[in-house]
């Protein structure tokens, strides 16, 4: 299952993501107790798709900050700043995405992203990964809000973004948005 979560920025949008992920492991670890599953006897993994290319101090102390709030959930960490698709996974994982914003960037405007397609590109990526695991949760940002007049990479950037957004509208099971640290269920199959 395909799992979005959006919010503005300090929304608490990532502890509800990591709840979810935690809460996803338990419910699966449940049912394979209550059905004496033994295809898959390990316990399922909870893996951080860390996206973010730490370049400056600020975005060093979100790593740490973020480092920190998931101390004690036992995720594994992979980093994946670009090329989503190029991520090995398996069956048994538990696949949290941090965050789509900070890939849509590093695909357009790093060195190593493929700048064209970003849109179609990612989309391929979270597919692929997501017939290769339990669940994936994706996080992203709002950031169509602020009525802003930008340049044109911004606009470009904000046009890519949105195209995923929506993809992810059109494909995730369940949407929630997260306002105030309160998660709003906009869908849930």
């Amino acid at each position: 299952m395909i799992f979005f979560v959006t919010g503005g920025s300090g929304s608490g949008k990532s502890e509800y993501a990591e709840q979810l992920a935690v809460k996803l492991k338990e419910e699966e670890m449940q049912r394979r107790n209550a059905s004496k599953e033994q295809s898959l006897s390990s316990e399922p993994r909870l893996i951080y798709i860390a996206t973010m290319e730490p370049m400056d101090s600020e975005s060093w102390q979100r790593v740490h900050r973020h480092r920190a709030m998931r101390a004690g959930k036992k995720f594994e960490t992979r980093e994946q700043f670009t090329h989503l698709e190029e991520l090995t996974t398996s069956k048994n994982e538990i696949l949290m995405l941090e965050c789509l914003s900070n890939l849509m960037a590093n695909e357009m405007f790093s060195p190593e992203g493929r700048k064209e397609s970003t849109a179609e590109m990612v989309e391929r990526g979270i597919c692929f990964l997501a017939k290769h695991c339990l669940h994936m949760i994706v996080v992203g940002n709002n950031v169509f809000e602020d009525g802003m007049k930008y340049d044109d990479d911004t606009l470009r950037y904000l046009r890519e973004t949105a195209k995923v957004h929506e993809f992810l509208g059109r494909h995730a099971h369940c949407l929630t948005e997260v306002i105030c640290g309160i998660p709003v269920e906009w869908k849930k199959e």
